[in-house]
């Protein structure tokens, strides 16, 4: 219960907030300033929210744990910034810290790839189109609120397993295990819904 963790690429917080709830000291960090503005809302003495880039660590050699959930990596067109975001995460970690990420796994999500969506979210109708453009997943998404035309683009890059061991092994991170779910199921290149990497500094 004493150790310090760190959420990156919080978004809004949720995980973190969840996480703090738990009896832990958190740090969170995200890039967007309304995610942060909302977030901030939920801070307490343990949880403090902080607008970062995930290519510089927010501290150095400090957190215990690095928390990386959601498939929130893999924004960068350039191989160079992955990378630097994977060292900034390593800095940002004692000895012996963990870092867990947790991604799509790409062939399944290509493999079963729905091009087009529809959801119903507070009486607000979402059309999702998704695409796989130059190994990027692409996804838009369309609505209207308040008679006003929302249109918003979002990409992430296709890693696959042997990408993040390459970024693990640059940033001086040891892979101790892979799961394929959150049920924590072995990892399968093909079947398995997510790839979850368990990493050691």
């Amino acid at each position: 219960k004493n150790a310090k963790i760190l959420d990156v690429a919080c978004g809004k917080g949720r995980h973190a907030i969840f996480i703090n709830k738990q009896g832990f000291t958190v740090d969170a960090f995200d890039l967007s300033e309304n995610s942060i503005a909302e977030a901030k809302q939920s801070e307490t003495e343990t949880l403090k929210f902080f607008i970062n880039d995930i290519r510089e660590p927010l501290k150095v050699n400090f957190y215990d744990f690095a928390l990386n959930i959601f498939t929130s990596f893999g924004y960068f067109t350039d191989e160079n910034d992955n990378q630097k975001s994977m060292d900034a995460i390593a800095k940002s970690l004692t000895t012996n810290g963990i870092l867990v990420i947790d991604f799509l796994n790409s062939n399944y999500t290509v493999s079963n790839l729905k091009t087009i969506e529809t959801k119903l979210v507070e009486n607000i109708t979402f059309n999702i189109t998704k695409e796989i453009e130059n190994s990027f997943i692409v996804k838009h998404i369309q609505f209207k609120d308040n008679n006003t035309d929302f249109h918003f683009t979002e990409r992430v890059k296709l890693l696959q397993l042997t990408d993040f061991k390459k970024y693990l092994t640059n940033s001086g991170l040891t892979i101790e295990a892979t799961f394929g779910d959150y049920c924590l199921n072995p990892f399968n290149e093909n079947n398995s819904e997510r790839l979850i990497i368990i990493a050691k500094k």
